[in-house]
């Protein structure tokens, strides 16, 4: 965010500070810092390790789409504009300085967004599968990334859809978890085998606490199931490591492959380590032979889905 540029926001009043020590007071697992508002919920860190990945996976995402920050055909000065899952709050800002006009909302278990940031943006701590009260508020809903955190889709989509004005738009982006080479899927005897048996392993342990890992192949049924109508869906391959040739490819792979390497840890801890029982060392094991798939330069692409939905007008 360029500081010449952007108006802020006032820091928290005092009112607040007893609220914000509760939700603070993190808890720490194998390591690696975790929420405390409805603990255990999500079973990645949110410490600063996991927020630059996030932040790379953001910068990462926006060049796929052509330096977009969505699909949805909105002009969003005017609107009421909700981000579910918000993380480190960058996408707000940035679409806080890009249209001065929006209202814009960001929500998530941890409080981890800077206290400045533009007038129009703010951030609420908050669980998106609790009952919500908002009905027709919201002109357009981002949910992103929102990858083994949530149990009851259909229902999160229905509550999207009545808190949707009539003719809002929700887009959901997500990676799906199938990982292709060379134009096919990779078999055991390929070098990078390692992405498929930490997708399989992550997607083992999500069954056991009830998570979906991938609801990208669900998306467009569980939005015309919740009452949307109008639906669309877009399909872009995002590389995995540096082998593309073009430089927008090339930058796009790069940061996936780092995110990747520097984010398996964050992945496993808890979804392997406390849900699947395995041993610090097998553990251990898994995330190295990721890390060395990563440095090896494959030619790997995973799919990343965009699910466009519209309210009835």
């Amino acid at each position: 965010m360029n500081d010449d540029d952007s108006t802020f926001g006032e820091a928290p009043s005092n009112a607040s500070t007893s609220i914000r020590s509760s939700i603070t007071r993190y808890e720490w697992k194998h390591g690696r810092r975790y929420h405390a508002y409805q603990s255990g919920t999500y079973p990645f860190p949110n410490d600063e390790r996991e927020q630059d990945r996030l932040d790379m996976l953001h910068h990462a995402t926006t060049r796929l789409l052509d330096d977009r920050l969505f699909l949805a055909p909105i002009q969003p000065d005017g609107m009421r504009i909700l981000d579910i899952g918000t993380g480190t709050g960058l996408w707000p800002i940035q679409m806080g300085d890009l249209y001065p006009g929006a209202s814009i909302t960001g929500n998530d278990l941890s409080p981890i967004q800077p206290t400045w940031v533009p007038t129009n943006v703010n951030f609420l701590v908050d669980d998106v599968e609790l009952d919500w009260i908002e009905t027709n508020t919201y002109d357009y809903i981002h949910c992103r990334s929102m990858s083994a955190s949530i149990k009851d889709w259909p229902r999160l989509i229905r509550q999207i859809h009545d808190a949707l004005k009539p003719g809002g738009w929700v887009e959901f982006q997500e990676f799906s978890t199938t990982f292709s080479s060379d134009g096919g899927l990779m078999g055991v005897d390929h070098p990078t085998h390692a992405f498929v048996q930490l997708s399989l392993t992550l997607k083992e342990a999500c069954r056991k606490t009830g998570r979906v890992l991938d609801p990208t192949p669900c998306l467009k049924r569980w939005s015309s199931e919740g009452g949307f109508n109008t639906i669309e869906q877009h399909v872009f391959k995002a590389p995995i490591g540096n082998w593309p040739k073009g430089q927008r490819s090339k930058e796009i792979g790069a940061m996936m492959g780092v995110g990747l390497s520097d984010g398996v840890d964050g992945m496993t801890a808890v979804l392997v380590r406390d849900v699947l029982g395995w041993s610090a060392d097998e553990v251990e094991v898994l995330n190295a032979k990721v890390r060395s798939a990563t440095r090896s330069d494959p030619k790997v692409m995973v799919d990343y889905v965009i699910v466009l939905a519209q309210k009835d007008k």
